[in-house]
């Protein structure tokens, strides 16, 4: 397995366990580091244990074990307010959107400030300046500047997405993570969401981390690629590295129409040549 070796990684992940009552481990002594600026896809098949990473990492699953550490801060020891305040640190795009509908757009991308903002302002909607500001000119990167003031429930699944990435940037997070944020788009839309995750980690100086189950996207759009099986990370390199052997350990038993697409490593060289 090709290993990746950095320094000054902006997240550290060591000896990561999950397990839910007394079942079998989920995430098994998981080792993990993504520095800045850099798109790292992860695969597997279902069950993994992909979602449940990204889950560990902003807890909203509870780590059994192990550490994650963020710009050096511990986070699976944080609790109350400790844990709020890293939470905002920690951007999160969901595969559903997980906007409310009833709301405008600007509503739904105001609601990543709601951790810097006094209860007051937030029952109010009464959002600083300043933050308005900063929506306009992040909605206007991503092309929805426009509907700023439509309903949510009027968009299109790219448009929705879209919000979502807004909303997890309006919190001036230090790293990114996405689950699934293409599953539910059309081939047309996953490529510009990929496309602008790409971009705006280079843009923001900002780390990015994507569980993809399309083993095309993750080829084409990400730096390196973490392959995942039953819990543990048995894959670890560059998107040409990712072979017929590669993916027949990451996948084994899933039919290869079933594995998201894979074209050959020697095909992925030519490409990166020209």
């Amino acid at each position: 397995m090709a290993h990746f070796t950095r320094g000054n990684a902006m997240l550290r992940i060591k000896e990561l366990v999950k397990r839910y009552g007394d079942e079998k481990a989920v995430l098994k002594n998981l080792n993990l580091e993504v520095p800045g600026e850099s798109v790292v896809s992860i695969i597997g098949a279902s069950g993994a244990g992909k979602s449940t990473l990204l889950r560990c990492i902003n807890r909203l699953v509870e780590p059994s074990s192990g550490s994650i550490e963020l710009n050096g801060t511990e986070l699976t020891n944080l609790e109350g307010k400790s844990l709020r305040l890293a939470r905002r640190r920690i951007g999160m795009v969901f595969q559903g959107f997980n906007l409310i509908d009833r709301l405008t757009v600007m509503e739904n991308v105001q609601s990543g400030r709601l951790g810097y903002l006094p209860a007051w302002r937030a029952m109010t909607r009464k959002y600083p300046q300043e933050d308005i500001d900063r929506a306009f000119h992040l909605m206007e990167r991503v092309g929805i500047a426009h509907y700023a003031n439509k309903r949510a429930d009027e968009l299109s699944g790219g448009e929705r997405q879209r919000v979502g990435v807004v909303r997890a940037l309006m919190q001036e997070p230090e790293i990114l993570l996405a689950d699934e944020p293409t599953a539910s788009l059309d081939p047309k839309t996953s490529k510009q969401i990929m496309e602008l995750l790409r971009a705006l980690a280079s843009e923001l100086h900002l780390p990015v981390l994507i569980n993809i189950h399309n083993v095309n996207e993750a080829k084409e759009y990400t730096q390196r690629i973490v392959g995942m099986r039953f819990g543990r990370i048995i894959f670890d390199g560059e998107p040409v590295d990712l072979d017929n052997d590669a993916m027949d350990e990451i996948y084994a038993g899933v039919p290869a129409e079933e594995r998201g697409g894979a074209e050959s490593s020697t095909h992925l060289r030519e490409v990166a040549a020209r």
